[in-house]
């Protein structure tokens, strides 16, 4: 049986490049799309959880918690960054601890290595 995976990241429409003018909402769903698909070329299932900056975040993160058992879940790094989103970060990992207490946890870095983060911690 396939080692199933949860994506959650900000909605690429939502985020702020202002600190990253070389990106675009359209290119950050590319990177993730692309990242999706290498997964699932490597055997993993993935679902994906994309969430807005508002109190509909966690709502959306438990849902697709609940929704199925999760091997991994990969938190994004726009998660982590800028500080103001810090609150938001510890919500989600704290739903993530609660809810997915078996799931290995990790993140990446760029949208572009999502695959090499969650290699780092479970194989297919």
């Amino acid at each position: 049986m396939a080692k199933r995976v949860l994506a959650i990241g900000i909605e690429p429409g939502v985020a702020d490049y202002s600190a990253f003018p070389q990106l675009t909402p359209e290119l950050v769903r590319g990177y993730i799309e692309a990242q999706l698909l290498r997964l699932r070329d490597r055997g993993f299932e993935v679902t994906s959880c994309l969430i807005d900056l508002d109190a509909a975040a966690e709502a959306a993160v438990t849902a697709a918690l609940r929704e199925e058992s999760f091997d991994c879940v990969v938190i994004g790094a726009g998660l982590r960054e800028p500080k103001e989103r810090l609150l938001l970060f510890e919500k989600v990992l704290n739903l993530v601890h609660r809810i997915a207490p078996d799931a290995a946890i990790c993140f990446n870095t760029t949208p572009a290595d999502t695959v090499e983060a969650v290699q780092r911690w479970i194989e297919p």
